[in-house]
């Protein structure tokens, strides 16, 4: 069973304030390939797609004269670090399993490597599926952050990988008890 589902994270006002002022399409873009790419890794999808939605959460408005100013934003961003705590606050008040809401906040943090010094770090199956989803809806120049999307279709769009999630998890639990 779910504690918390997308639609209950997409609705809440702190996700349309923050998420949706660094890119709502972007994000529920990025969960859908979490979900993918998780179900193909063997990875929980719950957790990866709630991350996905989540994982820009922390952006700041890197503006300058009315302008987003990518550079500023690629010099002096740590969006990451920021919506990893905001992420975490956010799930636990809705309810989240604790260690799942640990999860999916370390997976928000370490979706990007631009703000780490340079090395590796190990990330967990979790963090390489939510950093891997982001990668793969990025634009050149920010440009990901930018496209549109009427509330209408997104919540449409979060409805139905909602439906998938749980169809996913019910065929986990029917094939443990054949």
């Amino acid at each position: 069973m779910r504690n918390v589902t997308l639609e209950t994270l997409y609705i809440h006002p702190i996700v349309q304030k923050y998420v949706g002022r660094s890119g709502m399409a972007h994000a529920v873009s990025v969960a859908e390939k979490a979900f993918e790419i998780a179900r193909e890794s063997g990875v929980n999808p719950d957790l990866a797609t709630k991350a996905g939605l989540l994982h820009d959460i922390g952006h700041y408005e890197w503006y300058q004269d009315g302008e987003w100013d990518y550079q500023l934003y690629k010099e002096n961003d740590i969006h990451a670090i920021k919506g990893a705590a905001r992420a975490h606050k956010l799930l636990v008040r809705c309810g989240e399993d604790l260690q799942n809401a640990k999860a999916i906040a370390l997976a928000v943090l370490l979706h990007t490597d631009s703000y780490l010094p340079e090395g590796e770090l190990q990330l967990t199956p979790l963090q390489k599926v939510v950093a891997l989803a982001d990668e793969a809806d990025e634009e050149p120049g920010g440009n990901h952050h930018y496209r549109q999307i009427d509330h209408d279709t997104a919540l449409r769009r979060i409805q139905i990988l909602d439906k998938k999630i749980n169809k996913y998890i019910a065929s986990l639990r029917f094939e443990q008890t054949s």
